[in-house]
Formats: C-alpha cells, structure tokens, sequence
C-alpha cells in the first residue's frame, strides 16, 4: 500500500548521485552559453511545476501514511512523522521561493522608468 524505503538506499543514492555530479563536474569544461542553451535546458515554469508538483507528491504521503496510522493500518509513527516533516520542510521551501518570486515581481514594478 505505502512504499517504504529504507533510509540508507535513499542516503546511498543521494551520495552515488553526488559523486558522479562531482566526477562529472571535474571532468567536463565550461561550454559557452550558446551551446548550454541548445542542450534542452528546462524552461523556468517546467523547473517550477516540476518542485510543486513535487511538494504536493511528499504532502499526499504523508497524508496516507497519517491515514494508515489513523486507521490502525500501520504502526509505523516515527516513519509517518518523518513524512510529514518532510512535507513540511518541502511546502515551507517552497513558500519561500514564492516569497523570493514576489518580491522581486514587486520591484520590478515599482522600478521607476
């Protein structure tokens, strides 16, 4: 029902994708931005749809894990707070980022012309 995934799988693969960020990042030169812009670079909207919809996924686990616990479906509390800590961490992030967005749309607005 809920995927379980054990913390040091997750923590494994965080640090194999570090290292082969690393790996990558020595190894590979400095391309002129005319070259990065035809790589395919995400568009900004994509990159934020991407982390909302992203936010809304860990907000939904651990809505379902509640549930579970609520329902006496699982006995799992620690693993169901660390969700929701997650989501927590996640959605204030993300308000954040909201925040940053708003601020700088508002100077852009009452920069006199």
């Amino acid at each position: 029902m809920i995927d379980k995934l054990p913390a040091m799988g997750v923590q494994g693969q965080m640090l194999a994708e570090m290292q082969r960020m690393q790996l990558q990042a020595h190894h590979t030169s400095i391309a002129p931005a005319i070259q990065l812009a035809s790589l395919g670079t995400p568009h900004f909207s994509e990159v934020l749809e991407g982390a909302v919809r992203h936010v809304d996924r860990q907000q939904h686990v651990a809505s379902e894990k509640q549930k579970a616990i609520d329902m006496g479906l699982s006995d799992d509390l620690s693993g169901t707070m660390i969700e929701s800590q997650k989501a927590s961490v996640a959605f204030s992030a993300l308000m954040q980022v909201r925040n940053k967005l708003q601020q700088g749309f508002d100077e852009v607005i009452n920069t006199p012309l």
